[in-house]
């Protein structure tokens, strides 16, 4: 039996670019909630939660863009060209964003503190909406014409995508929320339940609006999925009902962990709340997958059409099958190592 290399690759990237959503969408979330911190001391707790690993995360989104260049070479001389400045204006923010965390610290004056502080989660923000931006982009696909990308340098700017890029923004908040659940105690801990509460909410109506506006944006979708606005076609919807019905229980028993009280009786661990919102995350994801599989360019061009050659591929997954497992375990030894409670004072900037 052949190996589909191509398809392998897809999932290398499909995971690196989850693992990426996961891990660097809770410190952004938890970089726009400094927005609303009543004061100083609360936001040095909040970014002293993300401190030791935020820098680590982006590992992800390195390993997301240099899969696709490598691997599917096509694709990656099509989506770039389309997405130009919704990539500019991310790498710019994450860039302004992880300067404005070292100088926030040593701001000695108000006034240059206040400026970083917004940098910081002016930057977040920006990266979170230009993320969400381009996954409408890619949902309402890329024209393409002779294997090249044919559209106008704004197509990714339209109602769905603005749609999309608020549901990643608030998608985001939902896992810093949950975030500062796991990593904080006391006064801020009850205020990331709260937090985690409205941008659920938020979250739900969101996942609600996106899926029925996908079904305008390509009936091949719809068809997929064997639904549509008019009727359902069981013998379709059926197979696949458990993804948004998981989805759903899902949201069901994270509303239920955040409603409770940190030590009341029957409350939940600290660490469920995340593990149940990277849960939605993935099963929309794995529901994103089911609507675009076997693009890569979607409508246009499959995984296979974009893949570089075999022999490439297979050297490259040598190095893969290498790397990946050191990457995964020293992310584990990090996120082990700072493992618990963040205390007022804690953090590398604290002293």
């Amino acid at each position: 039996m052949a190996i589909d290399l191509p398809f392998i690759w897809a999932l290398i990237l499909a995971i690196g670019v989850m693992m990426y959503v996961l891990l660097d969408g809770f410190d952004l979330g938890v970089g726009m909630f400094t927005a609303i911190a009543q004061s100083e001391e609360e936001r040095n707790m909040m970014t002293a939660t993300v401190e030791p690993v935020w820098d680590g995360n982006e590992t992800w989104l390195i390993i997301g863009g240099g899969g696709l260049f490598a691997a599917f070479p096509t694709a990656y001389a099509i989506i770039m060209p389309a997405f130009y400045l919704p990539v500019l204006i991310m790498l710019a923010a994450l860039i302004f964003r992880g300067v404005a965390f070292e100088f926030r610290h040593k701001a000695v004056r108000r006034p240059t503190r206040i400026f970083w502080n917004g940098a910081f989660y002016g930057g977040s923000f920006t990266a979170a909406f230009s993320q969400g931006i381009m996954l409408g982009g890619m949902v309402q696909g890329i024209h393409v014409e002779g294997g090249a990308f044919a559209g106008g340098a704004f197509d990714w700017l339209t109602p769905f995508t603005l749609l999309t890029g608020i549901s990643v923004v608030i998608g985001y908040m939902l896992l810093g929320a949950c975030w500062l659940v796991l990593k904080t105690e006391g006064e801020l801990h009850d205020k990331a339940r709260k937090w985690g509460r409205m941008a659920l909410a938020g979250v739900a109506i969101c996942f609600l609006a996106v899926s029925f506006a996908t079904l305008s944006v390509d009936a091949s979708i719809g068809d997929r999925w064997g639904f549509s606005m008019s009727h359902i076609e069981p013998a379709r919807f059926l197979p696949l009902a458990p993804v948004p019905l998981v989805s759903m229980a899902l949201v069901v028993w994270l509303w239920r962990d955040l409603s409770m009280k940190q030590g009341a009786v029957g409350t939940a661990p600290d660490w469920r709340p995340y593990l149940l919102a990277a849960g939605i995350f993935a099963s929309g994801y794995v529901g994103l997958g089911v609507s675009l599989y076997p693009f890569i360019v979607p409508y246009e061009i499959s995984i296979h059409e974009a893949a570089a050659r075999d022999n490439a591929l297979v050297l490259m997954l040598v190095g893969a099958v290498i790397m990946l497992p050191i990457i995964l375990a020293y992310t584990a030894y990090v996120y082990s190592l700072f493992w618990g409670k963040v205390k007022p004072g804690d953090g590398y900037h604290a002293h």
